[in-house]
């Protein structure tokens, strides 16, 4: 994909790792080799750091002007190479490429729009009294970042560290990295000065866990798995570096009574297989009222049925496959877990879809009948499985969507907006989507419980890279 791939970006240049060792990046939905990086070392890790905290005393003094014209040639430069980022993302993880051109690629340029309208406005200074409250950058940041959304989970912790004047050492996913090459040859030519982000492919054990507890980097953004979450946490509290996670979820979609099922069910089952289902906030769970449940269970499986499956180069395609047999695997394991608990298959269940022998591609999937209790409905699947419960109350469905260990995001339908709203205050959860309502870049995005803590998006994100100083005394009478 790039002569980079296999090549560091540290202190403005791409650099050989410390230790050659490659890795083949496998396209999913051929099982081919789509290319190949190196994976990196704690040697690697600490160079990248010495660039990023040499780079930060300047950086950090740079002015609210300098960093928007920063990020302004960066959407410039991203612009232009919009079209080699999809395909990017296509070969790596098996995303549609319409999927990639249209919402992959958009999303993640959209975190630099977004923080470009935050920093514009942007209070760093205001008084409390005589006292001067000032926020000042962080630090040097560390970002680990998953491969279901390469690009847009690194933009959404990219843009807001450098909106903050922060300085950065990134590790994207071993498994789909090559977008992220390219993205940082976009911030190579749109001028980002040596040292402020560097990036170091390789995997947890090797360059995670070197980033989480490196004594010079002053903050962990992590996007990932609760159980790797848990392990940043751990490998970081040495060092008391500030930890912010978004990880699992397990969302919950309340149609309660009034809503036209055959809208809200139909909805609801495509945002639960979006990017092939591989969506921390998907709404894999959807509580029916146990006398619509025959209905919204026929909806369901018409709905699925009709998804269109294909090469993921094909602009018809809908859903790809999943990213690698790692998570094949996993997602085959739940299905059968799911009818051996005695959940209804009610269509798709183990194995390819018919037509298909090679290539990551599972069935779209919807169990019925499925109880709190059954390990569909707890752990998260990751793929394009929908668990359907009933219930008799609304008391009990809010009962039954606050049942798990997560609280990423929660979808609520009804026919009057005030239901909605009233449900809504009562899901533990960070995000809350009401009739179907669009996500939004500029509202914060997190979780409770264990989808995690602190918040990206918007000024919530720009202030997590960002410390508190109270300068007391400042104004005299």
């Amino acid at each position: 994909m790039s002569e980079n791939d296999t090549k560091f970006y540290i202190d403005g240049a791409w650099v050989e790792p410390a230790v050659p060792e490659l890795f083949d990046v496998i396209n999913p939905a051929t099982e081919e080799v789509a290319g190949q990086i190196s994976l990196g070392s704690g040697k690697d890790v600490n160079r990248a750091v010495m660039a990023a905290r040499k780079a930060f005393p300047a950086f950090s003094a740079t002015s609210r002007d300098e960093r928007l014209d920063l990020l302004q040639r960066i959407i410039k430069r991203y612009e232009e190479r919009s079209s080699e980022l999809s395909q990017a993302m296509t070969a790596e993880m098996g995303s549609p490429i319409t999927f990639s051109n249209e919402v992959q690629t958009v999303n993640a340029l959209g975190h630099f729009k977004e923080m470009v309208d935050v920093l514009k406005s942007y209070e760093f200074e205001r008084f409390m009294g005589g006292t001067l409250i000032r926020r000042e950058a962080i630090g040097v940041c560390g970002l680990i970042t998953p491969w279901n959304w390469p690009l847009n989970q690194v933009t959404s912790k990219l843009a807001p560290a450098l909106a903050a004047g922060c300085t950065v050492v990134l590790k994207p996913s071993e498994i789909a990295p090559l977008s992220t090459i390219l993205l940082m040859e976009v911030l190579h030519d749109a001028g980002v000065p040596k040292g402020v982000v560097n990036l170091v492919n390789g995997d947890g054990p090797g360059v995670g866990a070197a980033i989480s507890k490196h004594p010079d980097i002053d903050m962990v953004s992590f996007t990932g798995s609760t159980r790797a979450g848990i392990l940043i946490a751990k490998a970081a509290a040495k060092t008391v570096k500030r930890v912010t996670q978004e990880l699992g979820g397990k969302s919950p979609n309340i149609i309660l009574g009034g809503v036209d099922l055959a809208k809200a069910v139909p909805a609801g089952v495509l945002r639960c297989y979006t990017n092939t289902g591989q969506s921390c906030q998907a709404p894999t769970r959807m509580l029916i009222h146990k006398s619509q449940r025959d209905e919204a269970v026929a909806l369901a499986k018409k709905t699925a049925e009709q998804v269109k499956l294909g090469d993921p180069l094909d602009p018809a395609t809908q859903m790809g496959p999943l990213v690698s047999k790692a998570q094949f695997d996993k997602v085959q394991g739940l299905i059968e877990k799911g009818i051996q608990e005695g959940a209804t298959l009610v269509t798709g269940g183990p194995g390819r879809p018919a037509g298909f022998n090679r290539g990551y591609f599972v069935r779209p999937t919807v169990f019925a009948d499925v109880t709190p209790n059954m390990t569909i409905a707890k752990e998260e699947i990751f793929g394009p499985v929908l668990s359907m419960m009933t219930y008799g109350t609304e008391d009990q469905a809010i009962k039954m969507a606050n049942k798990t260990s997560y609280g990423l995001a929660g979808y609520v339908q009804a026919g009057d907006i005030a239901d909605a709203r009233r449900v809504a205050t009562k899901i533990r959860a960070g995000r809350i989507y009401l009739n179907g309502a669009p996500a939004n870049q500029s509202v914060p995005f997190g979780g409770y419980k264990q989808s995690g803590n602190g918040r990206e998006h918007g000024v919530f994100g720009l202030e997590e890279y960002l410390e508190v100083k109270a300068v007391l005394g400042y104004q005299t009478a």
